[in-house]
């Protein structure tokens, strides 16, 4: 009796303790079985994937990666950005050699303009990687994919837009970036398209034509330089969304709302409210986002061995104040 008494003592003097060690106990315990559940439900990601865009300063491509990063979320695949912060096709090339060397599962990547990119996206393709390039193509490599917009037809919607705009009578300034150099098949296929439909237009001049480089305070640089100069320009037409928001900034910094009309590229959420507010007429414009998510189901096709089409045309959008509502609907 006096044993079972010490015991009772013993266990009632230190239940507190008891009770803690228990409960320390169970939890050990149930963090265990969390842990083997979690590891039952996450399985390993199916590939790795390595990513190449232009720039990270457009808006543009800031979509585009949040297409690709979505898409690999919802496919179960790894995906590895690399992104020159300005254009910089030297960068590209090397993240190129990178991807190759380090042996992944597949690239997607822009192609960048005046420099031979080509044997690059060969030499990934000899070493069994496949690439699907975005936006920019490269038909004459082995890249496997095109994921991006008819480039002519995005210049002939343009310039629909730009006649809708002026009522078919204008003095234009042209404003390209500087990665769409003039003798670039993309810059000269949406020149082509643009000018296709302005040659049935005698009253729209095409005055002016410059390059900028990459970034928004150069577009406004050449938009002082449009409103300073003595051509009587009244329109202007901007080949990407960096250089449509720096234009616009300028008009709107210089007073020239309704002065100057600005038809741009672009579906950024700032180049939604300048539409709203009429600083921009309107925009044509890929979908990014879209582009980024199909570039990655592509690649997986690809290396699952399903068929895949050589081109996924992400089509062109008519961004105006008309369609504000489907415009907003497009970034939420």
């Amino acid at each position: 009796m006096n044993v079972v008494r010490n015991i009772v003592k013993f266990l009632y003097g230190h239940a507190i303790l008891i009770m803690t060690l228990l409960i320390v106990f169970a939890s050990l315990i149930l963090f265990w079985l969390q842990k083997e559940d979690i590891k039952t439900y996450i399985s390993k990601p199916q590939y790795h994937f390595y990513f190449i865009a232009q720039n990270s300063v457009d808006p543009f491509w800031n979509e585009v990666m949040k297409g690709v990063e979505k898409s690999g979320k919802d496919h179960n695949v790894v995906v590895e950005f690399n992104v020159p912060r300005f254009n910089n096709p030297e960068e590209e090339l090397k993240f190129m050699d990178i991807a190759v060397i380090s042996k992944v599962d597949g690239i997607i990547t822009h192609v960048p303009n005046g420099i031979d990119y080509t044997a690059a996206i060969d030499k990934a393709y000899d070493k069994g990687i496949p690439v699907v390039t975005v936006e920019n193509d490269d038909s004459e490599s082995k890249r496997y994919a095109f994921v991006g917009t008819n480039s002519f037809e995005l210049g002939k919607e343009a310039a629909r837009l730009l006649i809708e705009a002026t009522k078919g009578k204008a003095n234009v300034a042209v404003i390209s970036n500087s990665d769409l150099e003039e003798d670039s098949i993309e810059h000269n296929l949406k020149m082509n398209g643009f000018l296709s439909i302005l040659k049935n237009y005698p009253e729209i001049n095409i005055v002016d034509s410059y390059t900028s480089r990459m970034g928004i305070l150069s577009a406004e640089e050449i938009t002082q330089n449009i409103i300073e100069s003595k051509e009587e320009i009244n329109a202007i037409f901007t080949f990407s969304s960096a250089d449509t928001l720096g234009s616009a900034q300028l008009i709107v910094d210089r007073n020239k709302v309704g002065s100057i009309i600005l038809v741009g590229y672009g579906n950024s959420e700032e180049i939604i409210r300048y539409i709203d507010k009429e600083i921009i007429y309107g925009t044509v414009a890929s979908d990014p986002y879209k582009m980024g998510y199909e570039s990655v189901k592509t690649l997986i096709d690809v290396k699952n061995g399903n068929s895949a089409p050589t081109f996924i045309d992400t089509e062109v959008k008519i961004l105006t104040k008309r369609n504000i509502n489907d415009i907003k609907s497009l970034t939420e």
